[in-house]
C-alpha cells in the first residue's frame, strides 16, 4: 500500500455498488485483462481496477482520498487504508507516543512539531477521525477537520511546539544545523507530551538524523523512555495523527502571516516563493523576512544578495 497505489478485496455485491456509483458520478468506463470492469476519474485523479478474482486495484494522486472518503464509508463499510499491518489484522496498538513535523522545508513560515499520544483505546479513534500522513490530503478543509477529530479523540494527550520565524531564527544561529534543531524540537514536544501522559513508554519519531540527537537533547523524564526512529514512521497511527495536527497549526500560522503581510505565502522554496519574496522586498525591505521566513535558506541569499 502507498499513498498512489492499494489493493484490496471486494465482494462481488460491492462491486456492483461501486459500478452503479460511479457511473452516476459520471466516471469513465474501459475494459481491462482479467476485470469485470476499469473506471478512471481526471478530475480525482483516480484509477479502478475490478478483477473478477475479487482483487482491487485503485491507483493515482487521488487514491488516499477516494479510498478513506468514498470506498471505505460508502461501499466496503471498512476502515483499512492507512492502517499498520498489525492494526489491520485486529491486534493491539501497544501505548506509545509518535512525533512529526511541519514546515522545515518551507521557506515562509514557521517550524511546527507535534507529539501524540496512542493506545488500544485511542488508536481506533485517531483512524476514525482521519488520522494519516498529511502529505496525502490536499485540502486545507480536509486537514482542519481531521484535526479537530483527533483532538476530540485523545483531549490531554498530544502537544504541539510552535517556531515561529523569529524564535526559529534564533534558535537556529545558535544551534548552527538544522537537524539538530529539528531534535531540539522534537525532543520538547515529547517532554510536553510526557508531562501529560507520564506513563507513556515509548516515542517513534520520523527518521531525520542521528537518534542521538534527540536523545541528547531530551530532559530527564524524557530519557527515561524509549525512543524509536523510522523511515517513513507516518504509517504509525500516532505519528500519523501528529503530522495532521503539525500541517493544521502550519497552515494557521501562514495564514495569520499572510493576512499580516496583505500577501498569499506559499509553500515550499520554488519560484513562486522566489516572486512573493521579492514583492515583500520591495515593499518592507529586508528585515521584512526576520518575521515570517527562515533565514538560512539560501532562498533568503538569493532574495538579499548584494543589499
Amino acid at each position: 500500500m502507498s499513498d498512489t497505489h492499494y489493493v484490496c478485496e471486494i465482494t462481488q455485491e460491492q462491486k456492483k455498488s461501486l459500478e452503479a456509483a460511479l457511473r452516476e458520478k459520471g466516471w469513465d468506463f474501459s475494459s481491462a485483462p482479467y476485470a469485470d470492469f476499469r473506471a478512471s476519474c481526471q478530475r480525482d485523479h483516480v484509477m479502478v481496477i475490478a478483477y473478477t478474482s475479487g482483487k482491487m486495484v485503485i491507483q493515482g494522486r487521488g487514491t488516499s482520498d477516494f479510498v478513506r472518503f468514498f470506498l471505505e464509508p460508502e461501499i466496503t463499510k471498512k476502515a483499512l487504508f492507512g492502517y499498520t499491518q498489525e492494526e489491520a489484522a485486529g491486534i493491539e496498538v501497544t501505548p506509545h507516543g509518535g512525533t512529526d513535523e511541519s514546515g522545515k522545508g518551507d521557506f515562509f513560515g514557521p517550524l511546527i512539531i507535534a507529539a501524540v499520544y496512542a493506545d488500544a483505546s485511542t488508536a481506533p479513534l485517531l483512524r476514525a477521525a482521519g488520522a494519516c500522513d498529511s502529505k496525502t490530503v490536499s485540502g486545507e478543509k480536509q486537514i482542519i477537520r481531521i484535526a479537530e477529530g483527533i483532538r476530540l479523540a485523545i483531549p490531554g494527550q498530544y502537544s504541539v511546539v510552535t517556531l515561529n520565524p523569529p524564535a526559529y531564527n534564533r534558535l537556529y544561529n545558535q544551534i548552527g544545523n538544522l537537524n539538530r534543531l529539528l531534535a531540539w524540537g522534537h525532543a520538547r514536544a515529547m517532554e510536553n507530551m510526557l508531562e501529560l501522559v507520564p506513563d507513556c513508554p515509548r516515542v517513534l519519531s520520523d527518521k531525520f538524523g542521528n537518534e542521538r540527537l534527540i536523545r541528547g537533547a531530551l530532559m530527564e523524564r524524557g530519557r527515561r523512555i524509549q525512543l524509536d526512529q523510522e523511515v517513513r514512521a507516518e504509517s504509525d497511527v500516532a505519528v500519523a495523527a501528529a503530522s495532521i495536527l503539525a500541517r493544521e497549526m502550519f497552515l494557521r500560522k501562514m495564514n495569520e502571516l499572510s493576512a499580516t503581510l496583505g500577501v498569499t505565502l506559499p509553500r515550499g522554496a520554488g519560484p513562486m516563493v522566489k516572486q512573493i519574496g521579492r514583492q515583500l522586498l520591495e515593499k518592507h525591505g529586508p528585515q521584512v523576512f526576520e518575521s515570517c521566513a527562515k533565514l538560512h535558506f539560501k532562498t533568503y541569499q538569493e532574495l538579499t544578495n548584494g543589499l
